[in-house]
């Protein structure tokens, strides 16, 4: 049920939007990982719940051939992440600046930036100037876009008393120092910021992997010993239909 909302959600902000759009940004669009995430999840649930019901193994085996793929991804995921922390980092890098990039081609894109920003107090990749890799954000002097040298308004320094958010906080931004411009927004980038709350929250991602990990591995269990009660009956059937002649039987 769960994934057939994620994929119905999906399904529904894919359409809204505009096709350019659509395709301008279609690697770092929330709405299709929504939506292959719930394709994916759809199917395995299904097989896992009708193969169980049905007593059916290639179903079952499919169900736990599938969580144990995506149980040893997740953890090569996690090993290569450790190891390798600077190529990860690059590669996160990779895709702040693709996502920075088309920020005013998706509004679902743009509001998942906005909110990492105000949440971990960022702006931009590695510092606030990654902004002008955006073409309405740019610096060059033939931008005429009246936003040239600007921020989003989610970079400013959030005033607890303003009532209204002024979304034209950060015009200008990139044209001013790095201590000049401190005054008004937040001028060191998400990467580090993210870096470093992984850093202070090892312990709630640990359980988190462990919370994710323990059902995987407790379905995988389960259905491997439903595959063998089932293949017991089957070897139990065989052999009464062939010794039901047999005179003691």
């Amino acid at each position: 049920v769960m994934s057939m909302v994620m994929v119905a959600v999906g399904v529904y902000a894919r359409l809204l939007k505009h096709a350019e759009a659509a395709l301008a940004c279609l690697a770092v669009d929330p709405a299709v990982l929504l939506l292959v995430v719930g394709v994916l999840t759809f199917l395995i649930t299904f097989c896992g719940c009708v193969g169980s019901l049905r007593e059916n193994i290639c179903l079952l085996q499919t169900f736990s051939i599938c969580l144990t793929i995506i149980f040893l991804l997740q953890l090569v995921a996690g090993v290569l992440g450790f190891v390798f922390s600077d190529k990860a980092r690059g590669k996160v890098s990779e895709i702040i600046n693709g996502a920075i990039m088309h920020y005013r081609d998706d509004l679902d894109l743009q509001n998942l930036i906005d909110f990492g920003q105000k949440e971990f107090s960022c702006c931009g990749g590695v510092s606030y100037k990654d902004w002008s890799q955006n073409m309405y954000f740019n610096c060059t002097a033939t931008n005429p876009s009246r936003e040239r040298c600007s921020v989003p308004f989610s970079c400013c320094l959030q005033d607890t008393h303003e009532a209204v958010i002024n979304t034209m906080c950060g015009q200008g931004m990139q044209a001013r120092s790095y201590l000049e411009a401190s005054a008004f927004i937040y001028t060191n980038g998400c990467i580090d910021k993210l870096v470093n709350w992984i850093h202070s929250n090892l312990f709630l991602l640990g359980g988190i992997a462990l919370g994710l990990a323990v059902p995987q591995l407790v379905g995988i269990l389960l259905a491997q010993i439903l595959i063998n009660q089932i293949r017991d009956q089957i070897k139990l059937q065989l052999y009464n239909q062939q010794h039901r002649a047999d005179p003691w039987y």
